[in-house]
């Protein structure tokens, strides 16, 4: 049928089987695979229950890889470092997806995703898998689904999965909360170094490098790097199973990468001996439980019929001061059929 307004309408692509979903991504499919992630991303309740048996399925094939988060200040050329480090695993056999965390906008909820723009080189290889992934609203700037588009990459194949984050607010820890070994990129000459890392990021981060070692910049670098070593040695006391090294780099030149991974890999095989990446993973797995649990009281608290009128004028009276904030959350609880046994408080009943 013609479109008189304009150019013809595509016809809408056909839903694939759970089976053939499943089929395309342990064929290694990416086209299958982007789609699959499309599905984990989709809100309609029949694409939620169609992305609930796809992913139960593929769990069993995940679990395989090195994951890796990377975060870091806005310039220092985090989406660099990843494309460079990403052609040298290429070339050593490894198969690398990204996942980019792309900033949506709060008013309009348009994102950039310009991610295969910025890593142009990267994304044209037949072993490397780009996926850019708008933040929307969740928590801390992470994509809602981005573990469960980690699961799909490690069940097609990737035994290298990289999340970058924008680096804002929380969403450090929501990437650390989801990764095996979380680096954290910065750049030098900004005034005080050490102004330039939150301590609780230098608490979470494994691995840092300072970019840009390169030309004229490479003594402010050498300057950075031994401040931030003694930083984090005072962070960190030395019967610690990790020390996080501090490593100069230039993504641009391509120095410093190997010894970047060979951390990640000192990392990692720490952890293992000591017993902790299966613990890790296994207390990622159980919170990833309870932030999907939230997320479902959320969309109740959106969808329920009359619910998303009374919060917005419990919200007003909030605001007003004619309600305290613990009895407008009681009414809503109350309205979505959660109400509290009587005398409980936020950790259960009280005393008797």
């Amino acid at each position: 049928m013609s479109n008189p307004s304009g150019p013809p309408i595509p016809p809408q692509r056909r839903r694939l089987s759970p089976d053939q979903y499943v089929e395309g991504v342990l064929s290694r499919s990416r086209g299958v695979l982007g789609r699959v992630i499309t599905l984990f991303e989709s809100r309609r309740p029949d694409d939620r229950a169609l992305a609930r048996l796809v992913l139960d399925t593929l769990v069993p094939h995940s679990g395989r890889s090195i994951r890796l988060g990377i975060t870091g200040v806005p310039g220092a050329g985090k989406s660099t470092l990843i494309e460079a480090l990403g052609l040298r695993l290429l070339a050593e056999g490894h198969r690398v997806a990204v996942l980019a965390i792309d900033p949506s906008s709060r008013v309009t909820g348009g994102s950039i995703l310009g991610d295969k723009t910025r890593m142009a080189r990267l994304s044209v290889e037949d072993d490397a898998f780009i996926r850019p992934s708008p933040t929307g609203t969740a928590l801390g700037g992470v994509a809602g689904h981005t573990r469960e588009a980690m699961l799909a990459c490690e069940a097609a194949g990737y035994d290298v999965v990289i999340v970058e984050t924008v680096g804002v607010g929380q969403s450090e820890t929501a990437v650390a909360d989801m990764v095996d070994t979380f680096l954290a990129v910065l750049i030098a000459g900004a005034g005080d170094e050490l102004q330039g890392i939150k301590r609780g990021l230098v608490e979470m981060i494994d691995v840092l490098a300072i970019n840009k070692a390169d030309g004229e910049n490479r003594p402010q670098v050498d300057r950075a790097v031994s401040q931030y070593r003694n930083a984090i040695r005072l962070m960190h006391p030395p019967e610690s199973p990790w020390i996080p090294p501090v490593l100069p780099c230039s993504a641009r030149e391509g120095t410093g990468l190997g010894e970047i991974w060979a951390q990640v890999l000192a990392h990692r095989a720490a952890m293992e001996r000591a017993g902790l990446l299966a613990e890790r993973r296994r207390s990622q797995a159980v919170r990833w439980m309870w932030d999907l649990v939230e997320e479902q009281v959320r969309r109740m608290l959106r969808d329920a019929p009359g619910t998303g009128d009374l919060a917005a004028r419990l919200e007003s009276e909030v605001r007003g001061g004619r309600i305290s904030a613990s009895s407008a959350a009681d009414r809503i609880a109350s309205a979505l059929g959660l109400t509290a046994p009587p005398g409980a408080g936020p950790d259960g009943p009280g005393p008797p």
